[in-house]
């Protein structure tokens, strides 16, 4: 009796996928901890160093400069040479620039350790991507995806209230000091317990199997593999991934102003107290995490019924998007509630968005080239988060409030919808001819 427990225990599936997905949410929750501590100590930094509107846009956007130039070739390093050397290299290089932030003293300083920021973290989506479709299968890809997308908003959410009281209580030089140090404590773990499926411990050859049958990678992608022109090429001409990086645009064009300017839109537009800032702030970041894990399961329960890739997958982005698009009527109310209540159904249907635009991209990639895939997507999505600050930035300015600032971003989550609706077309995994 004990030999048949002991035997069917064997033969079951081992959970080293979800050991792995445990990882990279909490990279991702440092990730977006790294990228939006800014913008809790913006008001402070724009005081101290004499900074107008223009130029803080320029600080927030100078991030996504080098972040966006160096998807691509992320994307290649990824699939050269695999997301464990790749991603943690990354993590190194951006938690060192976090920290130095702390000693910064000029707009110019500011500038040079966001594009150190921008360039590391440039690997971390990609990899994401390449990590969930090696690792797991299609039925369970959509909740994977969610639950790291989901870790974005966690880290969003819990930015504004417990960095607004390092803040508060110590200065805000000591926010950055806190996060460059966490991630490379993190670095260490990753080094020393990440690999591929094939040669991961813990493992057995049921899960393999699992993942293999189930549409997932399992094997590493062959590292050698070189990569033609003619692939290059077809990534940037392909109908479906163009209807892809226009949507991935607008989701990251709003995702940005929430990253950004959202906690100074609270002080400057509200006029709230900076602590009042961080109990308020916080809810659209919570809507956000529900918003990923709503439509993660969404889309995983109507592939599970059989509903088809495109209704299954385009779907919550589509109805996500549209959500999005309402926080264009918090210019019609000076009501705090209100105004707080539709930035978190504006945030709820980015978060919708962002998780299974990316699940939509592990269908579809070509199998050989899902890092350079996923470096490409992450490529054009991000200038629009290196625009969108910079553009809010320009629109204040010029208008002297935020009112045609919240119309930019509704109008991006509309062109986003409509790319979805009427340029992906019938998804389907790419296969490049030969």
């Amino acid at each position: 009796m004990r030999k048949n427990i002991i035997n069917d225990l064997e033969s079951k599936p081992t959970g080293k996928r979800w050991f792995i997905l445990f990882l990279v949410c909490a990279i991702t929750f440092i990730n977006y901890l790294d990228r939006a501590n800014l913008s809790v100590a913006a008001p402070f930094i724009s005081k101290e160093f004499m900074l107008d509107p223009a130029k803080m846009g320029l600080i927030f956007s100078a991030l996504s400069w080098s972040y966006t130039v160096m998807q691509i070739p992320s994307g290649w390093f990824l699939d050269r040479l695999g997301p464990r050397l790749v991603y943690g290299v990354a993590l190194c290089g951006w938690s060192a620039f976090t920290g130095i932030v702390a000693f910064t003293f000029n707009f110019t300083s500011m500038i040079f350790c966001r594009l150190g920021l921008g360039f590391f973290e440039a690997p971390a989506f990609p990899a994401n991507g390449r990590i969930v479709t090696t690792w797991f299968p299609s039925k369970e890809r959509g909740s994977a995806i969610g639950a790291y997308t989901a870790s974005e908003y966690v880290g969003l959410a819990l930015c504004t209230p417990i960095l607004t009281w390092l803040l508060v209580t110590f200065g805000w030089r000591v926010i950055f000091i806190v996060t460059g140090i966490l991630g490379l404590l993190f670095a260490f773990i990753w080094f020393t317990h990440y690999n591929d499926p094939a040669h991961s411990k813990g493992i057995n050859k049921e899960e393999l199997e699992l993942i293999k049958e189930g549409g997932g990678l399992s094997d590493t992608v062959s590292e050698q593999k070189k990569i033609t022109k003619k692939e290059i090429k077809y990534l940037f001409t392909s109908r479906q991934l163009w209807g892809m990086y226009i949507g991935g645009f607008a989701i990251t064009a709003i995702l940005f102003f929430f990253m950004t300017w959202f906690p100074s839109y609270l002080v400057n537009e509200k006029n709230m107290a900076i602590l009042k800032v961080g109990i308020y702030g916080a809810l659209p970041y919570l809507a956000a995490i529900a918003g990923v894990l709503v439509a993660g399961k969404w889309s995983d329960w109507m592939i599970s019924r059989e509903l088809g890739l495109g209704l299954s997958r385009k779907l919550p982005v589509i109805v996500g998007l549209l959500l999005s698009s309402v926080i264009m009527v918090a210019n019609y109310t000076t009501n705090v509630n209100v105004v707080i209540t539709f930035m978190s159904i504006s945030f709820f249907g980015q978060g919708m968005a962002s998780a299974i635009s990316w699940a939509l991209l592990s269908e579809i990639a070509p199998k050989d080239l899902v890092g350079l895939c996923g470096g490409t997507y992450n490529f054009v999505a991000n200038m629009g988060g290196a625009l969108s600050p910079a553009i809010v930035g320009y629109l204040i300015s010029r208008t002297g409030s935020y009112s045609s600032a919240l119309v930019f971003v509704s109008c991006m989550a509309l062109i986003g919808a409509l790319s979805y609706i009427f340029i992906i077309g019938k998804p389907k995994r790419i296969i490049i001819p030969n």
